[in-house]
């Protein structure tokens, strides 16, 4: 019988396994409380909250390791396993006969929990997620509760802020016969490109020494400039883990690249936190039923979540052999990927820097993509390697990747679904699809409001978690009852919707600058001494347009199939910012003019809402068409597409 504290509070309790049980050898418990208070979601009934830790062990000569990197240069314990302790968070039905027997594991971002605010259009608490979530208001639309999964949460980076409600891993620190290693690493400092201006420059390693010596800090303004030296005696190290600028005080100018260069020591083995993923899962869906297993002990089927940062790294889990358990058993049935384009993450190394994100402009030249970037096997006539991200070996999950422009534009995901040349399409496998979120970009969500921050354009508010739903929801139906996801759609080469920047097709409009190429897949070296190679390069394409600039392939919801604006997956950098370079992972939305002789006033080529939409019942009729033939093609869920209809409708006074 499950232990049940949601009366008595907050009392703790631990449940010990032997290793013959599972790699997990403990968890804590440290509350069990009602979610909601209590409130009943469909047939699944009322959930509750269970918060605590997970302690595992791993055997560094079980083949299953043996792809962790530094494993063999940590710490063992007396049976000579390597320990770590990872955070954990479920959310379970109360009556696990009412759960519908799928676990949903969404893999966190920076520590952060996205599902709610991401997918389910719950408001967001802080730092743009639902780190805590309470109340019926946090479950937003409340599908995954209302269908009766039970969701689950581990830490996985070590490096994670804890801070309001943030998870991370604890792992050990690789030492060489019993002596730090110290080794040169490369920090790239940027300054209100991905948060405020006045934010220190903290380093993500802890300096060996501050002997300046040892240290080399430069700065340009784009990574096509020649790096200038910034003179020893024109900052200083804080703390060892920080470096400010001199005189104190001293500002940044905001998007230069300033670079650090520095001997750092204390590597922790971040690759453990792939497998703690992976044992956490595995025993969670195999551990009978009681105290002994959190879920509930009534799993039938294992599905992953992971947006951005978190599905690049189901990439890396699938590709590097981790959906497959030190038994021999699938991990995970099912994964989607959400706006992870065609990267990997940089977890398994030494000195590893998984929070590092690829864009044109900045984190350029860090190790994110490298091939096979497709599920469909591929010859690269680039490295002359043949490779897929699926393994082949019987273990890969159903797979789904769905991504926005965003990923056209920065993140080469047109390379899913072509040579890495970008010469011809390729057909995914049966267990693969692929989808583009037309005009959509990396950070859509509910609540987003249109500013232009450091961009030249106002930001877009396009959100595409309509479609992650309606895609979740195939995926289930896929691992469950055998039941195909809709077929990919994406952009392509055939068709000749997926082009080269120059031939978009995106109409001119006074005052709205265009990019003139995409992110560069770069291919380099060493990261701490970073220098491109010649020959050969991968060819990143982009969606070709309409003539309101909007994507013409994937999924046009409704916003984009009966427009009011023009949606893009871009934008670009203003003044004071490297002007004409790629705004981070933004997006544009630009409104179509009320009236057509505002428009013909401005130049404007695109029809006016007036000569679209007569009357307040055509553009009605217009979002029903969009909203009926997506829900036929199950790319939109019904609930949904009803809301959309009603927000449609004028508003009475």
């Amino acid at each position: 019988m499950r232990t049940n504290m949601a009366v008595a509070g907050v009392l703790g309790y631990a449940l010990c396994l032997t290793p013959a049980q599972a790699r997990i050898t403990r968890i804590d418990i440290a509350s069990v409380e009602p979610f909601a208070d209590g409130a009943e979601f469909g047939t699944a009934g009322s959930y509750e909250r269970v918060i605590g830790t997970a302690r595992g062990e791993l055997d560094p000569s079980d083949p299953a390791n043996a792809g962790i990197v530094d494993i063999a240069l940590a710490p063992r314990n007396a049976r000579g396993m390597v320990e770590y302790k990872t955070d954990l968070f479920i959310l379970r039905p109360k009556d696990p006969a009412r759960g519908n027997g799928t676990l949903l594991f969404e893999v966190l971002n920076r520590g952060r929990k996205f599902l709610f605010n991401w997918v389910l259009d719950a408001p967001a608490q802080a730092v743009q997620a639902v780190n805590d979530p309470k109340s019926a208001a946090d479950a937003g639309t409340g599908l995954v509760l209302r269908r009766g999964y039970t969701l689950v949460w581990s830490g996985w980076e070590a490096d994670a802020l804890r801070q309001q409600g943030g998870m991370a891993i604890d792992v050990p620190v690789a030492t060489r016969f019993g002596q730090p290693i110290v080794e040169t690493v490369r920090d790239q400092l940027v300054s209100a490109t991905r948060g405020p201006p006045e934010a220190p420059f903290f380093l993500t390693f802890k300096t060996a020494s501050p002997d300046k010596d040892n240290a080399r800090l430069t700065v340009r303004r784009r990574e096509s400039d020649p790096p200038r030296p910034v003179p020893a005696e024109a900052w200083h190290y804080a703390t060892p883990r920080q470096i400010e600028l001199l005189p104190k005080g001293t500002k940044p100018l905001p998007g230069s690249l300033y670079e650090f260069t520095y001997q750092a020591t204390e590597p922790k083995v971040l690759g453990i936190g792939f497998a703690a993923t992976r044992d956490v899962v595995a025993h969670l869906r195999t551990e009978a039923s009681g105290d002994a297993n959190p879920a509930g002990g009534s799993i039938k089927q294992t599905l992953a979540l992971g947006i951005s940062q978190s599905g690049r790294y189901l990439r890396d889990f699938i590709q590097q052999g981790f959906n497959r358990d030190e038994a021999g058993r699938r991990v995970f049935d099912g994964v989607l990927s959400h706006i992870a384009g065609v990267g990997g993450v940089f977890l398994n190394a030494r000195f590893g820097q998984p929070s590092r994100t690829n864009t044109q402009h900045e984190d350029h030249l860090y190790p994110e993509n490298a091939f096979p970037f497709s599920a469909a096997a591929q010859h690269d006539p680039v490295t002359g390697r043949t490779g897929t991200i699926l393994r082949g070996d019987g273990f890969d999950p159903l797979l789904i990747e769905m991504n926005t422009g965003t990923e056209y534009w920065q993140k080469g995901a047109s390379l899913l679904t072509t040579d890495p040349i970008g010469r011809r399409d390729v057909a995914l496998p049966d267990t693969a699809r692929a989808y583009l979120v037309s005009s959509g970009f990396h950070y859509g969500r509910a609540g987003m409001t249109s500013t232009k921050g450091p961009c030249a354009n106002e930001r877009s508010t396009l959100n595409p978690a309509p479609a992650i739903r309606a895609l979740l929801v195939a995926l289930e139906e896929w691992v469950k009852e055998g039941k195909a996801p809709p077929e990919s759609r994406v952009p392509r080469i055939s068709d000749g919707t997926l082009v080269e920047a120059a031939e978009i097709g995106f109409p001119f409009m006074v005052g709205v600058p265009v990019p003139t190429a995409p992110n560069a897949i770069a291919r380099f070296g060493t990261y701490v001494d970073p220098r491109p190679e010649a020959g050969p390069q991968y060819r990143p394409l982009v969606p070709r347009v309409d003539a309101d600039g909007n994507d013409v392939a994937g999924i046009r919801l409704p916003a984009i199939a009966a427009p009011r604006a023009t949606y893009t997956g871009w934008n670009l950098y203003a003044d004071p910012f490297p002007a004409g370079a790629l705004c981070d992972r933004e997006g544009s939305q630009i409104p179509f003019s009320p009236k057509q002789a505002d428009r013909i006033a401005k130049g404007d080529p695109r029809p006016s809402i007036e000569e679209r939409y007569p009357d307040a019942n055509a553009y009605v009729a217009a979002v029903t068409k969009s909203v009926d033939a997506l829900v036929a093609d199950r790319l939109l869920l019904r609930e949904d597409g009803d809301h959309m209809i009603e927000a449609a409708r004028p508003r009475t006074p």
